[in-house]
């Protein structure tokens, strides 16, 4: 894809704390800190325009807690045409880490996602949401 090139202005001030920013986030120029932003953001608009996408569902939870893995498992199933693949780590004696790959729409996402955080014994939750690629 070609390149356009074109001008931005900013106050001095914000222009620093764009570049102490990207510095620390070890970006090689401007550009590509702009473009990652441009991409984030158009992101965010696919998922609330309930688009396609894909992400991550990241859990931990305590599989002591009693029938918590089976809910899980039957909440999975009850949305299995969005899951692409779950992966299960045994973080301690007591703790679980899943990740649950996820390609669908935006909305249904969401649900699964929040069906999941929300049983009880679940510790912690997130949704990590990206593009199929084939946008930008």
């Amino acid at each position: 894809m070609p390149l356009i090139r074109f001008g931005v202005s900013l106050e001095k001030d914000l222009l620093k704390q764009f570049d102490s920013l990207i510095s620390q986030q070890k970006y090689t120029c401007r550009s590509e800190a702009i473009r990652d932003l441009i991409r984030e953001d158009l992101v965010r608009k696919q998922f609330r325009t309930n688009k396609k996408i894909a992400g991550a569902i990241t859990l931990v939870y305590d599989h002591h807690k009693r029938s918590l893995v089976n809910q899980l498992t039957n909440i999975q199933h009850d949305f299995g045409h969005l899951i692409l693949a779950s992966q299960h780590m045994h973080l301690d004696h007591d703790n679980c880490l899943e990740i649950i790959a996820v390609h669908g729409s935006a909305k249904l996402i969401q649900k699964l996602s929040d069906s999941l955080k929300s049983v009880k014994g679940v510790k912690h939750g997130t949704l990590s949401l990206t593009t199929k690629g084939n946008e930008f």
